[in-house]
């Protein structure tokens, strides 16, 4: 009994990290307005070694159009402007000597379409990783020996639920994201 507990749990916890990894990735995909999360993934060749862009720098939103990254170290700009480029946003950077800004362009009708496809490719994504847990679940309870059939057939139910449910949760998070993308 205690068994069936664990492997649900354990599906449940694989579900769980599909839909964070899912919200973490629709942070990514900019609908219109500035946001720190659009470079959070900016790694910076600083002294050698690959180091985040937070880490070397302030990264604020000033208003809802523009990035502004004031590094703590004049000499990181080069570094930081060439990572921007490298990682391949869409921002051409501009500095100052001070600090980098960089403008986010209002999105065209052809952008949020794109931006839609890439939510929807990253929503499938994360349906995939919740129907793999189950099928991971499912093999689990097949492997148990000594428990009632009665009892894996529940736990089965409670894992096709979990899936369901997360399923349609990515379907919601998807509908969601896709309406403030395609909102002007």
């Amino acid at each position: 009994m205690e068994q069936l507990e664990l492997i649900v749990d354990m599906v449940k916890q694989e579900m769980d990290a599909a839909i964070k990894h899912l919200d973490h990735a629709f942070q990514k995909i900019r609908a219109g307005r500035a946001s720190t999360t659009m470079v959070q993934d900016v790694v910076v060749e600083y002294y050698g070694a690959p180091t985040p862009l937070n880490q070397v720098a302030n990264v604020m939103v000033p208003d809802a159009m523009t990035i502004s990254i004031q590094p703590w170290d004049r000499t990181a700009i080069g570094a930081i402007e060439k990572a921007i480029i490298n990682s391949n946003l869409g921002f051409a950077p501009m500095n100052n000597g001070e600090n980098i800004i960089l403008n986010v362009p209002p999105l065209t009708e052809e952008r949020r379409r794109d931006l839609a496809k890439t939510a929807k490719a990253e929503s499938e994504a994360s349906k995939v990783t919740v129907r793999n847990a189950r099928q991971d679940g499912m093999k689990e309870l097949k492997k148990l020996d000594g428990v009632s059939e009665d009892l894996i057939k529940g736990a089965e139910a409670d894992i096709q639920a979990l899936t369901d449910k997360y399923v349609k949760l990515c379907d919601d998070h998807l509908k969601a994201k896709e309406a403030d993308i395609m909102r002007i």
